[in-house]
């Protein structure tokens, strides 16, 4: 019940509508009734592993899903929205828009972006806002491109990935390399990565809502970003790209 009472705070401050609001408490009250061993052992896999980095724990958070319940997305797919986020990201960092609507073409993710960042791409002159929101993307493509073993290892979300690294995978090939260059990960470990994050996760916005000090070593927004990639590339609630919640 503290987990659905923190959600609702956070979604009726965010203008969030109600009927997303039950969906969301219905698949909460879910996990939280959720009976897995496999779940377990997970869950108190990234519970150890948060102890040893003197990150607050939340013993009573709920399950995630197991394998029998995660999304198993198409290689191809991820590579495609990696692909995306790259482009997304370089046009917030200040890529000129006649290099970014190359981009775009040259590797035909037309029919692939995600509504709202059809709406930024096409954007001649994005506000600031819109700017710092899109860059972060690169640490949602860091994510994607770990799942697809161009990264060998998330590292603790602690600073910010290596951006250069993240583009020149993709510089370094056509849109038919990179797919085929790919390696997608077994959900177990995408579901390993997804559950730690969540737990992390929680410990930045209860440190939040409660006025204590994020612990320092912690980056919130590489720690958002994550939680949203992972959230995606399991299949959390269903949800297209736009609309994935990361609840805690």
């Amino acid at each position: 019940m503290k987990v659905f009472l923190a959600l609702i705070l956070a979604l009726l401050s965010s203008g969030t509508l109600a009927s997303d609001i039950e969906s969301r408490k219905e698949h909460i009250e879910k996990m939280e009734a959720k009976t897995s061993k496999e779940a377990s052992v997970r869950k108190a896999r990234s519970e150890a592993l948060l102890k040893e980095r003197n990150v607050p724990i939340n013993p009573h958070l709920p399950y995630i899903e197991d394998a029998s319940e995660a999304l198993i997305r198409e290689k191809e797919e991820v590579a495609l929205r990696a692909m995306t986020l790259l482009i997304v990201a370089a046009k917030a960092e200040g890529l000129e828009q006649e290099i970014v609507d190359n981009l775009i073409n040259s590797y035909d993710l037309s029919t692939v972006l995600s509504p709202n960042e059809r709406r930024f791409i096409e954007d001649q002159n994005p506000s600031q806002f819109d700017k710092t929101q899109f860059i972060w993307r690169y640490e949602a493509a860091w994510v994607l491109l770990w799942a697809l073993s161009y990264v060998e290892e998330l590292a603790p979300p602690t600073s910010i990935c290596d951006v250069p690294a993240a583009v020149t995978f993709l510089q370094e090939r056509t849109r038919e390399r990179f797919i085929a260059d790919a390696e997608l990960r077994p959900i177990s470990d995408l579901l390993d990565a997804n559950d730690l994050i969540y737990r992390y996760h929680w410990a930045v916005v209860d440190a939040r809502v409660n006025g204590l000090e994020i612990p320092s070593e912690i980056d919130s927004s590489v720690v958002l970003e994550r939680h949203y990639a992972l959230n995606w590339l399991v299949g959390y609630m269903d949800q297209e790209w736009d609309d994935v919640s990361t609840d805690t």
